[in-house]
């Protein structure tokens, strides 16, 4: 479920920030450069890597000062105000003290954190992380002033773009997804625009924290993946050769970003250093049919009645949303704007019928409800659910038309031969979805 986003005040200005979960310990995750934290629930795969950390933990995120949905740059940012926006949006969390999961550029910020806050930071979790940001004669693994200011505007270049070359840099092994370069194409123009992106990067020039890092004394576990081609391992080396009793873990993969590849192991590692155990994955797993539904056309619709017979309207169309689910054994997980998420146990017959009796129900109130159904293995998240069959479902249910029951082909695949009626709708993308998926109208 999609956190939502807030704000709180860091001096003069305003920094978003998001919490989920509700784990037994926080952790504040470091943006490296740019983020906007409602784009990035919208990739599966980060979904998916968020709501696993919020298995035994607090998830707490934010937009750097300049990016995303916090204040633009007036000037150029200091480590210390950087520093000091964390603390802000812990303090807005309400978290007394909480585990700081850094990456990239946001190891910047974590080492000064670490060591002049010891008292809010718990522990240090550094992911492809640096301690400086250009070469010196004894750190010349780093870029020198000219490839950084070379690189600077190849991403001036192609920002927003979704054949930009960053995303075959951070994130290899899924280069070539269509779904995924299009996703990173709008993180990066939600993110900033091109001038504020050169902005920010050049911002970065010339930043050291080496000298803080013999006074890091909070638990230390330095991590990178083998194969990265964005940040040279040796950062990584370097942090955990000079934190004290810095434990240092190097993983099998060659993507940068740590929700990208196989990052099990990545978060197993996490988990057991801030808890001291490892729950093998987490999430408990069910196969259940998802089902979406929403009212077609509602602001329309509203704006035609008034408020207040709206309203009432509305009222209605949950009564019979619920009465219907209640009746077909279905089970409301929350209401999303002017619809439901619900799921059924065992064959998705019953959600079929229920989805008919809805659209049945909702025309004799006078408004026309799609729903969208996918059947596939959910992850339970407490009373939620998630994972890719949720996104499905919801993927689903926005291709549906007025008054239409639609579902994917493992919806039709599992009933068939049975007494429904569908009209085959061919091959559709999805987005965010891997591959082209087939669906179904399930006829009245």
């Amino acid at each position: 479920m999609k956190p939502e986003t807030r704000y709180t005040r860091s001096g003069d200005t305003s920094i978003a920030y998001a919490v989920s979960g509700d784990g037994p310990l926080d952790i504040l995750f470091l943006p490296g450069w740019i983020s906007q934290i409602e784009q990035l629930w919208e990739a599966p795969a980060l979904r998916r890597f968020n709501e696993r950390l919020t298995t035994f933990s607090r998830l707490i995120i934010f937009d750097r000062r300049g990016s995303g949905l916090s204040d633009r740059l007036a000037e150029e940012p200091t480590i210390e105000q950087e520093a000091a926006d964390a603390l802000a949006v812990l303090d807005a969390a309400g978290s007394e003290r909480a585990a700081l999961f850094t990456y990239q550029l946001g190891g910047i910020v974590g080492v000064e954190l670490a060591a002049q806050h010891p008292e809010r930071i718990g522990a240090l979790i550094m992911y492809a992380s640096i301690a400086r940001t250009s070469w010196a004669p004894d750190y010349d693994w780093a870029l020198t002033v000219q490839e950084r200011e070379e690189l600077n505007d190849r991403n001036a270049e192609a920002w927003g773009r979704v054949d930009n070359p960053v995303l075959r840099v951070v994130a290899p092994s899924v280069a070539d997804d269509p779904a995924m370069r299009e996703w990173f194409a709008r993180l990066q123009r939600l993110s900033a625009s091109p001038t504020e992106a050169r902005m920010l990067f050049g911002t970065l020039a010339g930043l050291d924290v080496r000298e803080a890092l013999p006074r890091i004394r909070v638990p230390t576990m330095v991590m990178h993946r083998s194969g990265d081609q964005a940040w040279d391992i040796r950062h990584s080396r370097y942090l955990a050769e000079k934190i004290p009793g810095a434990h240092y873990i190097e993983l099998d993969g060659v993507d940068s970003l740590p929700f990208v590849g196989d990052f099990e192991p990545l978060i197993a590692e996490v988990e057991e250093f801030l808890t001291g155990g490892r729950s093998g994955g987490g999430l408990a797993r069910e196969l259940l049919t998802v089902m979406f539904t929403d009212i077609v056309d509602a602001t329309a619709h509203a704006a035609g009645v008034g408020d207040a017979r709206w309203r009432d309207l509305l009222a209605h169309h949950d009564e019979l949303v619920r009465h219907e689910l209640a009746r077909y054994g279905g089970r409301e997980v929350k209401t999303v704007g002017d619809g439901f998420l619900a799921v059924f146990d065992g064959p998705p017959s019953p959600a079929l019928r229920c989805g008919l009796a809805i659209t049945r129900a909702a025309r004799e109130l006078g408004i026309e409800v799609r729903i969208g159904m996918h059947t596939g293995e959910c992850e339970l998240i407490g009373n939620d659910v998630g994972g890719m069959a949720v996104h499905i479902a919801a993927r689903v249910n926005g291709l549906a038309g007025p008054g239409e029951v639609l579902v994917s082909g493992t919806v039709f695949g599992t009933v068939v031969g049975g007494p429904f009626q569908f009209t085959d709708l061919g091959m559709h993308e999805l987005k965010g979805v891997p591959g082209r998926w087939p669906l179904f109208a399930l006829d009245a």
